[in-house]
């Protein structure tokens, strides 16, 4: 087992890090901002290493800073978390031949997953169902991308290769559009990614958005953990999660679940990792793989009793996984609603001081947060303040414990989501389960 790592991350993801690793006996090393001295997982690291100013292009971003904090201490690891550096197959690749181990896949298998293109290509290879596409990049002859689109059949979508978090993509519903989306999504990813690479796909009209969790270690053995349900979206960011999927039958779970574990092998992955899908009319079609830790994991570990992040740690500390396939059972139904320091009603972001804090309880209510009493929530990051996860033996009663647990949060200072969850929880068709990923957005009258 690895004895020390770094967490270079900041907020609830580097708290539940530092949580596994007392666990596991890991002593642990929190790097920060200026502005996060007072983070909940800084107080309590074994360590502690400032690696800048509060912009995370100088801080969270600065791999330099990252790795020297690793050696300064004699951390034998680095946990990227999710977002900032934990997809940057740079990052992944310095650390290595820094002589740490990351705590995620190769830089060389981020890298074939992060480009939308050859992820698209390695999956078709594998056997994973993908949306009928270009099969490769967009050139510049419109003659052959007319054709390309009338096989495909409108309505397509355009997408940047190396884009993500809905943006760099365009909807093209006639030949006419066609030309000139393509050139604007091509000038924006150019902008946003500096690469400008895009390929085309069929436009599903009412998918849902449905993910598989996997875990792979360096023996080549993988598993894949069921399946979540993240169709409740607002401009492409998820906003409550669940698991398992509303209508997916044990045998339609158990075959996209192990293709996945097979691409996983046959691609030498190795850690935790999110195969994302659209679902319609009874099809799976393979959009993305993320390449680390998911925010909505603890929906998968309510279900499966698995601990996700100690599993990450075993394989990158050269162990084999703690479970095979058969050991593991889907058992009941959980939900996640991501709880996010902003104005339910404008999703303005609102930093301050949090005056006073109480944390919902009870049974199956699992309460994941950085945040106290006292705390105060900089501008700089990300707004989101906690994860409220409620567990029941259905779906209904994982619902009515969340809207509980929804009533019993306490939050004053600041404004936040909540009353955004409350009327997700209460709305019938939310109720019944297996609404698309546009239902949030029709519902709040919001337009792309």
């Amino acid at each position: 087992m690895l004895e020390k790592i770094v967490i270079a991350n900041r907020g609830e993801i580097a708290l539940r890090i530092l949580r596994a690793c007392k666990e596991l006996g890991i002593k642990t090393v929190a790097v920060h901002s200026t502005a996060d001295r007072e983070l909940k997982h800084v107080l309590l690291a074994d360590e502690t290493v400032c690696i800048g100013p509060a912009p995370s292009a100088k801080s969270y971003l600065n791999i330099p800073a990252i790795i020297a904090a690793a050696e300064v201490t004699g951390a034998e690891g680095i946990h990227p978390g999710y977002g900032f550096l934990s997809e940057n197959a740079d990052f992944a690749e310095q650390v290595e031949r820094s002589g740490f181990t990351f705590i995620g896949p190769t830089a060389d298998v981020i890298r074939l997953m992060g480009d939308k293109v050859s992820a698209i290509n390695s999956m078709k290879k594998s056997g994973v169902p993908c949306v009928p596409g270009s099969d490769g990049p967009v050139g510049s002859d419109m003659i052959k991308n007319k054709e390309i689109a009338k096989r495909i059949g409108y309505p397509v979508i355009i997408k940047a290769s190396g884009g993500g978090g809905g943006r760099g993509m365009r909807v093209v519903r006639s030949e006419s559009a066609l030309e000139e989306a393509i050139a604007m999504t091509k000038a924006e990813a150019k902008a946003a990614f500096n690469n400008d690479v895009v390929y085309m796909e069929k436009y599903l009209e009412n998918p849902r958005h449905i993910e598989i969790q996997v875990l792979a270690d360096t023996f080549g053995n993988a598993v894949y953990l069921a399946e979540r349900d993240c169709s409740m979206q607002r401009r492409h960011q998820k906003v409550v999660e669940e698991a398992p999927a509303p209508g997916i039958s044990e045998e339609l779970r158990r075959d996209i679940g192990s293709r996945c574990a097979k691409a996983c092998t046959e691609i030498g992955y190795r850690g935790a990792g999110t195969f994302e899908f659209l679902y319609e009319n009874g099809e799976f079609y393979f959009i993305e793989m993320n390449t680390r830790i998911q925010v909505e994991h603890p929906v998968t570990e309510m279900i499966t009793g698995i601990d996700l992040v100690k599993e990450q740690l075993r394989i990158a500390s050269g162990l084999p996984l703690s479970v095979k396939q058969e050991d593991i059972k889907v058992k009941g139904h959980a939900l996640e609603c991501r709880i996010n320091a902003e104005d339910p009603k404008s999703f303005l972001p609102s930093p301050g001081k949090v005056l006073h804090l109480h944390a919902p309880g009870g049974f199956g209510i699992r309460w994941d947060s950085h945040v106290y009493g006292g705390y105060t929530v900089p501008p700089h990051y990300d707004s989101m303040i906690a994860k409220l996860i409620t567990y029941g033996e259905t779906r209904d009663i994982a619902i009515r414990r969340m809207q509980n647990a929804l009533s019993e949060t306490i939050i004053d200072g600041i404004k936040t989501n909540i009353p955004l969850h409350e009327l997700i929880l209460e709305d019938k068709n939310f109720q019944k389960g297996g609404a698309n990923i546009h239902y949030l957005e029709e519902k709040l009258g919001i337009n792309d």
